[in-house]
């Protein structure tokens, strides 16, 4: 392995900017390779071409190839070198192209990534990050546009977190990065291209904290990652005062930020891109329904994809939850 080197001619970039969510995430590596010599990115494509979504464009350019890695297509091979290189004082940054290729890493993440902290008794600190383009709506298909959120936060040991506007994705990659476990860091691919101002001198909340992004009474929407901004949408075009709630992380979740949310509103409607069975939302509902119980008003629901594989493009826009399906589960809570 080629020594890490400082960066070499980019200085950083000072007072806010308009970036959209791939230019933020870049911008947050960006700072944080030029902070930490440590911190290292490895992934398909990710140098010379700057990855599939150019997140990496222009670092290996300016921080030199020990530092921004090509690898081959071997996702295993890329966790499980990171794995190694964590153990010599390295912060690996994995990018895995798309999400459903994450699957040939997947025993490399579960059986050794999530465990070894434990194993060690808590002597040995594995801070990996592996980034994954996750959901749909770009007009891909199935192993394209994957929700595997649940199997990871299903894993005891490792951080999941999902990003859902670029100044998060600007400040939680950085924590991410920061963290001393392992985090799996979701970035919705179709939000890649939304804009917004980011100040690097104003930190977001941590990482791990839940945000109200609008305030309301009559029900709660709960969500993460891209149907964030789809549940904002559906509460501007309602009538109805709807609270929307960004989980940020899903595990561990902030649980006193929903339950405060819920306990104000009497109503809960969890909404991701998923499919509805064996998703997150069912243990999300479970947690608010056994803790407001005697605030609800109305049985917590759910609003996800279908339990099929991905569709082919032309029908994913029938599969993933949109302004109609999310705001007629409001109006089922609301009639109760």
């Amino acid at each position: 392995m080629t020594e890490v080197t400082a960066p070499q001619t980019q200085a950083r970039e000072a007072g806010t900017q308009t970036l959209t969510m791939a230019k933020a995430l870049n911008a947050g590596l960006r700072r944080a390779m030029e902070d930490d010599a440590k911190v290292v990115l490895m992934g398909e494509d990710i140098g010379k071409l700057g990855g599939v979504f150019r997140i990496t464009d222009g670092l290996q350019r300016d921080f030199g190839e020990g530092r921004v890695i090509d690898t081959p297509l071997a996702e295993s091979g890329i966790v499980g070198t990171a794995i190694g290189m964590a153990l010599r004082g390295y912060r690996p940054v994995c990018e895995i192209q798309f999400d459903g290729f994450v699957f040939p890493a997947a025993d490399q993440i579960i059986t050794q990534l999530a465990k070894m902290r434990l194993r060690s008794l808590g002597k040995v600190e594995l801070p990996v990050v592996v980034r994954i383009p996750c959901g749909g709506g770009i007009g891909a298909v199935e192993h394209h546009s994957e929700s595997p959120e649940a199997y990871f936060a299903h894993t005891a040991g490792l951080r999941v977190v999902a990003c859902a506007n670029p100044v998060d994705a600007y400040w939680m990659i950085q924590q991410a990065i920061a963290c001393p476990d392992p985090v799996i860091f979701f970035e919705p691919k179709r939000r890649y291209w939304d804009k917004a101002v980011v100040d690097p001198e104003v930190p977001a909340a941590p990482m791990g904290d839940a945000r109200v992004v609008r305030e309301g009474t009559d029900a709660t929407l709960l969500a993460y990652g891209p149907m964030v901004k789809t549940c904002l949408e559906a509460a501007e075009a309602d009538e109805r005062s709807l609270e929307v709630v960004d989980l940020r992380s899903l595990s561990p979740l902030d649980t006193e930020t929903l339950f405060a949310s819920v306990r104000k509103t009497g109503r809960c409607v969890v909404v991701h891109e998923a499919p509805v069975f064996g998703g997150l939302g069912g243990e999300i509902a479970a947690r608010v329904t056994e803790s407001c119980f005697y605030h609800l008003e109305a049985p917590v629901l759910r609003v996800g994809g279908f339990a099929t594989p991905y569709p082919a493009s032309r029908l994913e826009d029938h599969y993933l939850p949109d302004l109609d399906r999310i705001l007629d589960a409001v109006d089922r809570t609301c009639a109760w």
